[in-house]
């Protein structure tokens, strides 16, 4: 691969359609040229959930507007691309196959070659995008929808992951105790900002695994107990679920997110303790919570740990995560695009897969 050369990335994986454009110039970090997001989230809310037939469709009406003003934004044409690159997996795979298509017919029309990306891979490297990038190694604290994993990082497809969940995510808790609670979605960031009027300690919910002594994690548990505590107040108050009071609404959340938080911030300085290293990295949708990232701030300044984030308009899916991370594996020499413009989705694909590299 030549030492200058641009990337554009494609991701569709869930509901957000997201393209951008990087560009590498030697070995210097990827700079971002432009990126463009349009977020299915309106759309789903009338169902209190993505729908993968609408996602599916909905990328399809996005993805080559997105594109075009992408191109207009960083002042480039198409046949500045060199590389096209794409989410391949993991994600719903009919919203995968829209952006694995289009972006295989871009670069076959252009002879430029194409790469597919690991949605996780772009979540991990996407802080290498913000004005204070980390440096290797580290640990990784991914919280990203369905994933909540910590792993040790020493590069571009380096990764051992030390520990993960074994049901729900730290995202899924989030989101399914903010459904109980009738918060609309998506209701991650709605129960967050709930959360900042409430009591954190106003019910006493479990924290799972929190002294288990290793750095794996279980939110299901946390989730069947934030129900029966809803239910329990409804009950004593003597009126359904959607009538509880406010001021209870907002003391749930509080006390939901702070057993979340502590579990997060408890194993993530443990990683860091078992490992050595002193550089802890957070990215997904969940690392723009606002509490996660005051309590990780405070108890890693106690430990001279340095943390690193994603910008906080880049934590949620994007394209610009995909464009760097197809950009810093093809600097690294670890990975060839190619003008093979058959193309696959992996739904399911762990990111320590022996395949990660040999796509």
């Amino acid at each position: 691969m030549a030492k200058n050369f641009v990337v554009l990335g494609i991701e569709s994986s869930c509901d957000e359609t997201g393209v951008a454009l990087v560009r590498v110039a030697g070995q210097n970090l990827p700079t971002l040229l432009s990126h463009a997001l349009y977020s299915q989230i309106e759309m789903h809310q009338a169902y209190g959930g993505v729908v993968p037939e609408l996602a599916s469709r909905d990328h399809i009406r996005r993805v080559l507007p997105l594109t075009q003003e992408v191109l207009r934004d960083a002042g480039e044409t198409l046949q500045a691309v060199d590389v096209v690159a794409f989410t391949r997996g993991p994600g719903l795979a009919g919203a995968l196959l829209v952006g694995a298509g289009v972006a295989c017919a871009l670069a076959a029309a252009l002879g430029k070659p194409v790469l597919g990306v690991h949605h996780l891979e772009g979540h991990l490297l996407s802080p290498f995008l913000s004005a204070d990038a980390p440096q290797f190694p580290f640990v990784a604290l991914l919280v990203s929808g369905g994933h909540t994993q910590l792993m040790r990082v020493d590069g571009v497809g380096q990764y051992q992951i030390l520990g993960e969940t074994i049901d729900d995510a730290a995202g899924e808790a989030f989101d399914k105790s903010a459904k109980m609670l009738g918060l609309p979605y998506p209701g991650g960031a709605a129960l967050g900002h709930l959360a900042e009027s409430g009591n954190p300690a106003a019910f006493k919910l479990p924290r799972p695994l929190l002294h288990s002594g290793d750095l794996d994690f279980s939110f299901a548990g946390l989730k069947t107990a934030v129900m029966v505590q809803t239910k329990k107040c409804a009950a004593g108050l003597g009126c359904e679920v959607q009538a509880l009071p406010q001021a209870v609404l907002a003391d749930l959340a509080a006390s939901t997110q702070a057993a979340i938080v502590e579990v997060l911030v408890k194993k993530s300085l443990t990683a860091l303790q078992q490992t050595g290293l002193k550089r802890l990295v957070v990215a997904g949708g969940v690392g723009a919570n606002r509490e996660l990232r005051r309590q990780l701030n405070a108890e890693c300044g106690k430990r001279q740990v340095r943390v690193h984030y994603p910008e906080l308009h880049l934590c949620t899916d994007n394209g610009a995560m995909i464009a760097m991370a197809a950009a810093m594996r093809l600097q690294s020499g670890i990975q060839v695009a190619n003008a093979v413009y058959a193309f696959d989705v992996k739904p399911r694909w762990p990111l320590d897969a022996f395949d990660l590299v040999r796509m």
